[in-house]
């Protein structure tokens, strides 16, 4: 059974969007918050939750500040930023942050419940829009049909999955029992071997690849 959060400060979009999860997802259980304050404290009292939806416009957050407090206060915690903000600076600014998923609320219902079973299997989730839009510019890119994955290390392909599921370095290093200063190294090295700039182009080059597979 999967246990989900739903952070919005809109009765009526809790409601609907809670009436969604129950009719898509099989033998879930949905909470709701009308605050990032009820949601931290939920999040504190609920072990077993498996994913938090999280609202832009909280009235007691301000943007991704409430994305980065609960974060902080739950790193090993899943979370998806579901919110009319479809500006691409603010979905991947969500992802530098630590999110796993960014879902307009305009998103059908039928994409919805695919988007959320892709981040409970794991996955990152972002509007097709922004899968769509080329990275930034990079030097030499990989053959035609040639995973770019294809030269990292093993520990490497560890790491950028453990990225690619939101995770912080210090959550990383807790779940492969290394330093985080080791953590660090292999990210650096595999943006360098990726030739991207950023670990959100890191895990949209990755997530990208994934779905090809």
């Amino acid at each position: 059974m999967h246990r989900l959060l739903v952070a919005d400060d809109h009765p009526l979009f809790r409601e609907a969007i809670s009436g969604v999860i129950a009719a898509g997802l099989e033998a879930s259980e949905v909470l709701e918050a009308a605050s990032l304050t009820e949601a931290l404290r939920l999040a504190a009292t609920h072990e077993a939750l498996d994913l938090v939806l999280l609202d832009l416009g909280l009235p007691d957050a301000d943007g991704l500040s409430g994305l980065a407090r609960l974060r902080e206060a739950a790193p090993e915690l899943a979370v998806v930023i579901v919110s009319a903000e479809q500006q691409r600076a603010t979905v991947l600014e969500a992802l530098e942050l630590g999110a796993v998923g960014y879902i307009p609320k305009s998103t059908p219902r039928e994409t919805l419940i695919d988007a959320l079973r892709q981040v409970l299997d794991g996955q990152v989730y972002l509007p097709p829009t922004i899968m769509r839009a080329p990275p930034a510019p990079a030097p030499s890119p990989a053959p035609l049909g040639e995973s770019p994955l294809t030269g990292l290390t093993d520990k490497q392909r560890e790491v950028l999955a453990h990225m690619v599921r939101g995770e912080s370095n210090k959550m990383i290093a807790y779940r492969l029992a290394i330093a985080e200063t080791t953590v660090k190294t292999h990210v650096s090295a595999i943006l360098r071997k990726l030739r991207v700039s950023s670990r959100v182009q890191a895990i949209l080059l990755a997530s990208d690849w994934q779905r090809r597979d």
